[in-house]
């Protein structure tokens, strides 16, 4: 058996070729086409798929076909499935620690992000079964009905994650869009993809069923229009500041109305990062008015 060096007799890394993650399958693009991911250093880490308008189509179809099942889920099985993906992602540690390492992080700042993508796991897991607790309420009416109004899941979320950021901003995107019961595409980190599709098997191998999330790796700049004008996404998350994309979405968002969240000014290495109101962005409000019942002949009412 030979080993495969260099010139200077050194040997040559295997560079590991990172899929995107669609319907719980690890797939090529559809296109065929990828790019290597580097670092400061012009350092080769990867090759990762070049994802494409068929891809994302794809990820579309397998995101609507996991959202009935995952909507009507119990809310503390829902709890049991994020607390479980941060036991996961606690277990492979190591593992993403030095993905980010290699991609520029020091140590310290490596641990710091793993440990505050596994607590913000834990902190949304604690919410599944009790936002809804929170933010529902019993309206006064003027006539003799219960009123109730609480949140349901809105549908499918397209997000673009933070791009300057590999697997914090990522997590921190996902977790309550799915805590609340949504399934979700979501576009990583193109200049630092490597903890996105790591963490594709995390959710591979925990019991999160497949579609709730899809990943796909690629540019935003040919993406982001495919994102916010498809017609069966029910809403847009953008973390960027580049105001002109910003716009675009909007007006192609426009089509079908979808929700448009714009996440760029959120710090999501501090408190702001996280918070039960990410879960209700992406919620709708459903009212149901129950008639009084008229008991033994008595007139209804208050």
């Amino acid at each position: 058996m030979t080993t495969v060096t260099n010139k200077n007799n050194k040997r040559l890394e295997v560079l590991k070729t990172y899929k995107i993650y669609i319907d719980g399958q690890f797939v090529r693009t559809e296109s065929g086409r990828y790019y290597i991911a580097t670092n400061s250093k012009k350092e080769n880490l990867a090759n990762v798929c070049l994802g494409s308008r068929k891809d994302f189509r794809d990820a579309v179809v397998a995101a609507r076909n996991a959202f009935g099942s995952w909507s009507t889920r119990a809310a503390f099985n829902r709890a049991q499935i994020l607390y479980r993906i941060a036991e996961m992602l606690e277990g492979r540690k190591a593992q993403f620690i030095d993905e980010l390492i290699k991609q520029d992080s020091t140590k310290t700042q490596a641990e710091k992000e793993v440990n505050l993508c596994i607590d913000r796991l834990i902190y949304y897991s604690g919410w599944c079964d009790k936002f809804q607790q929170l933010f529902s309420s019993v309206n006064p009416v003027a006539s003799p009905h219960f009123n109730f109004s609480v949140p349901e899941p809105m549908g499918v979320i397209a997000a673009i994650a933070p791009q300057n950021n590999s697997l914090l901003g990522l997590v921190s995107v996902i977790a309550p869009i799915i805590a609340g019961g949504n399934s979700c595409i979501v576009l990583a980190s193109a200049t630092m993809p490597l903890c996105a599709v790591t963490f594709a098997e995390v959710l591979n191998s925990s019991d999160l069923p497949g579609g709730v999330v899809n990943i796909l790796t690629g540019k935003v700049a040919e993406l982001v229009s495919y994102f916010s004008d498809h017609m069966d996404v029910n809403a847009t998350v953008y973390c960027e500041a580049d105001f002109a994309t910003q716009k675009m979405i909007k007006e192609k968002s426009a089509l079908n109305i979808k929700r448009v969240l714009l996440y760029n000014k959120i710090k999501w290495t501090d408190a702001s990062g996280q918070s039960p109101y990410f879960i209700m962005d992406l919620q709708e409000i459903k009212t149901t008015w129950h008639p009084i019942e008229n008991i033994g002949g008595a007139k209804a009412g208050y």
